[in-house]
């Protein structure tokens, strides 16, 4: 509830009920009759129950079916009139109930509407005081969020005189109006964010062009708005120290406090929840309320009912009882030596508003890494307010971290400089100006990535590419055009065997003639390339046209880069680049990250790195980039585990990033304990909800995929896979039930190989290398061929992205790159 009871027995309500409902079938007829019984149940539901002696007179005029007594009870309580007349034409008249609210509270109000005209269109208030606080958000960010709603009216030129929100209550027993009766009766919910006396008109329209002649649609009103109730909040985390918290706060209408569109940092608007720390205040009306606590996804969902009230004793006393939060676990990863962090996040840019300010700044971003239970969060500068948000890099962590949660700023390559050809994440910089750039994203940046990846090694920083999938994904129409224009010698329309074989297929020749005629159609190419999009890995080539892991292969070529990201975008399409990459040899990592709020905005940390530092009092983020860099990790969504990952082969052991060394081909023994949350989100991004059955769509946070907000799924079985050169050569299933399960797995490994524990799409381990008679990892001559692929099909879509004085460097670094693989491939075993 949203504001304090006044006091009306259910008995009262009951009755009138009654009385509604044992009268004859004249009843029906009239509307009213029952349309009031639906107003005295609402405003009780919201808190603001009818005075017991109206609602003891309204029993009486419905049980004797007298309208004209019903409206003289009722039209005293009314904020305003509204009347429709025969042309649609709509004009408001003031009531008589004060207009008294209490800040950061929705209170309802009863309007009367006269409909002369029978209109049914819904009837629509809104007010020059109402609409967001913010403005400059990204379009596409909130489509992505299914959020379109917060876009509406925005504040594009900063004007501070807004602190209203007004809508129709329409949930049960209430509906939208109209009905088309002559007379019924509304109930308009009204939020304001500041306090004191306030003006404010309500304009009210059934459509474009109904207000009436003269400004007689308006209705100025003079609000006294009573300040919030202040309630002190002690939060604990599950060890009992004081600690951060994500609230998200209810009351019975579903209203979430603050509202979204009202909300300016360090609350932001786009996110239902806030967070908060313990001795901090939230501050609401009186009410009860339900409060949902967590601190990201290794700590359990909790809920409690708690109330805001004035003490009786001393009514204009509006401080509030404290609220005492408790967090639980269900997991600790740092009990295992494990560290997380997500390594992409920005405070500008995509959701966030540049009105009324540019972005949010470093206090507000720890609020949510903190929030979240990150030990690290990278905040990256990148295009948009890049001018604003570089000011607060520093070379260092920032002041803002603590011993065991740190913020550090550095830079993605985003909105300029290479973009084109894949974002990058540069990650413990120390300066953050390319040589000649003048620091600004006009001038000096290289127009390809590989040379600004270059440049941020030199000065020890850990280099990756970002939203790796965005661009691998495969189009099959356009995939089977490609190789028949490539193979097709004879321009035939068909693909004999002796043309195939110049070319990668994206399946053997003989799986894809679905006719069995000996050729190979466009027809049969396209349906081969939309099941290996299925497939992890697969030999599809994607079509390197947007911003994910594009140039990657030529910059792994080139030394230059640490990792790939993962656990934001599709999970085959990120994954599969990476298979390939280190089936050719190439000690490549995987780094869990968010991109929030640009893929994601419901929270930091959706995509997470737990890198392994051991027993430590406090992080270094030095030490916990080197743990990145070298693969001492794994990576997660937060639900899903895997601690003391160990090989062992004869007197050879080594954990996650190391080398087991051996003289022949041998068994190793993998031991690992998983584990998984008993709860989990209902979304494509855990996997726990399919899209069309197909599974190329598996741990996309990007789209919501139709996902059902606030939606969980209880426990299951998990399948834990050993992966050996990309493909899982062992499975076994456990209980998702938040406890450690210890696993054991053995497999005789013939050649130098990469070994991994996943589990698809929540979880994957860095691997750890096995090398057999001292020979390089040279798993598949296919997986070279296609990353050679991928590289020319860069080049193809991309190439006038680089600036002419650049582009001969660029050409040969490509070129550079493809006789590497070619050469790897020459040396594979198969």
């Amino acid at each position: 509830m949203s504001t304090q009871s006044t006091g009306i027995s259910g008995f009262v309500v009951g009755w009138i009920w009654f009385c509604a409902l044992s009268t004859s079938a004249a009843q029906d007829s009239q509307p009213l009759l029952s349309n009031a019984t639906r107003v005295v149940a609402a405003m009780t539901y919201l808190g603001r129950p009818l005075p017991e002696s109206v609602a003891e007179k309204l029993g009486e005029s419905i049980a004797s079916q007298s309208s004209e007594d019903l409206e003289n009870l009722l039209d005293p309580l009314t904020l305003c009139t509204v009347t429709i007349n025969p042309e649609s034409r709509v004009k408001v008249e003031r009531g008589l109930v004060p207009a008294q609210l209490q800040r950061n509270g929705f209170l309802p109000f009863l309007i009367k509407i006269r409909n002369q005209g029978a209109v049914k269109s819904p009837l629509v208030v809104q007010s020059p005081q109402a609409g967001p606080s913010y403005g400059g958000v990204a379009k596409l960010s909130m489509q992505r969020q299914e959020q379109l709603e917060l876009l509406e009216n925005p504040q594009e030129k900063g004007n501070p005189n807004r602190f209203l929100q007004v809508s129709f209550f329409t949930q049960p027993p209430m509906s939208v109006p109209l009905s088309g009766a002559p007379v019924e009766y509304a109930i308009m919910q009204i939020y304001s964010s500041e306090q004191g006396t306030r003006e404010a008109t309500l304009e009210f329209s059934v459509g474009s062009g109904t207000q009436d002649l003269g400004f007689r649609a308006e209705l100025p009103l003079l609000f006294e708005i009573a300040p919030a109730i202040a309630v002190p909040l002690e939060i604990r985390d599950a060890d009992g120290s004081p600690a951060f918290a994500r609230l998200l706060i209810r009351d019975s209408s579903g209203n979430v406090y603050p509202p979204q569109s009202r909300r300016l940092a360090p609350d932001l608007f786009f996110q239902r929840q806030i967070y908060r720390e313990s001795g901090e205040f939230v501050e609401l009306p009186a009410g009860e309320f339900l409060v949902e606590s967590s601190r990201g996804p290794e700590y359990h969902v909790q809920s409690q009912r708690l109330r805001v009230g004035v003490d009786p004793n001393h009514p204009g006393d509006f401080s509030a009882s404290i609220w005492r939060i408790q967090l639980q676990r269900w997991v600790d990863p740092m009990e295992y030596g494990f560290y997380c962090g997500d390594h992409h996040i920005h405070g500008a840019g995509c959701a966030h508003y540049t009105n009324p300010t540019e972005g949010i700044t470093p206090r507000d971003m720890f609020r949510q890494i903190a929030g979240e239970g990150l030990n690290v969060g990278c905040v990256l500068t990148w295009g948009p307010c890049f001018e604003h948000q570089r000011h607060f890099f520093r070379p260092v962590m920032d002041d803002l971290s603590r011993p065991k949660t740190i913020l550090k700023y550095d830079l993605e390559i985003s909105g300029f400089g290479s973009q084109a050809l894949g974002h990058v994440c540069l990650l413990n910089l120390k300066d953050q100006q390319y040589p000649g750039s003048d620091g600004t994203k006009e001038k000096g940046w290289p127009s390809w990535a590989t040379p600004s990846l270059k440049w941020a090694r030199q000065q020890g920083a850990v280099t990756g590419y970002a939203h790796s999938a965005s661009g691998l994904q495969i189009h099959p129409l356009n995939a089977s055009q490609r190789l028949m224009r490539q193979l097709d010698v004879d321009s035939s329309g068909l693909l004999s065997p002796q043309e195939a074989q110049k070319g990668l297929l994206p399946d053997a020749f003989t799986a894809i003639d679905r006719d069995r005629d000996g050729y190979l159609s466009r027809i049969e190419l396209e349906i081969s390339a939309d099941a290996a999009a299925e497939r992890l890995p697969n030999l599809a080539v994607p079509e390197m046209d947007s911003v994910g892991a594009m140039e990657l292969p030529v910059s792994v070529a080139a030394g230059v880069c640490d990792f790939i990201s993962a656990m934001d975008t599709a999970r085959i399409a990120e994954w599969n680049m990476w298979y390939h990459l280190l089936n050719c040899g190439y000690s490549l990592k995987a780094s869990g990250e968010t991109d929030f709020p640009c893929m994601s905005g419901d929270a930091v940390g959706q995509g997470r790195t737990y890198a392994f530092l051991g027993n430590v009092e406090s992080i270094s983020f030095q030490d916990w980039c080197t743990a990145l860099a070298k693969g001492r990790s794994y990576v997660s969504d937060g639900y899903a585990h895997a601690f003391d990952t160990l090989i062992t082969a004869g007197e050879s052991k080594a954990t996650l990033g190391g080398t087991v060394r051996l003289n022949k081909p041998e068994t190793i023994r993998v031991n690992t304990s998983v584990a998984f949350a008993p709860r989990m989100p209902e979304s494509v991004a855990q996997g726990t909800r399919v899209v069309e059955g197909k599974k190329r769509f598996a741990g996309d946070t990007v789209t919501l995929h139709g996902t059902t907000k606030g939606n969980w799924v209880e426990g299951g079985i998990k399948k834990v896979e050993l992966v050996v050169n990309g493909i899982p050569v062992a499975i076994q299933e456990v209980p998702s039930d938040g406890n450690v399960h210890d696993l054991v797995f053995s497999y005789e490994i013939p050649k130098s190989s990469w070994v991994a524990i996943r589990s698809f799409p929540q979880l994957h381990t860095n691997p750890i290398e096995i090398i057999v008679e001292d020979k390089p990892i040279r798993v598949s001559g296919a997986s070279a061929d296609w990353c050679v692929e991928v590289i020319k099909q860069l080049w193809n879509k991309r190439e006038n992205n680089i600036r002419l004085e650049e582009r001969q460097e660029a050409k040969l670094a490509f070129d550079e790159a493809i006789e590497q693989f070619r050469k790897r491939g020459r040396e594979a075993t198969e």
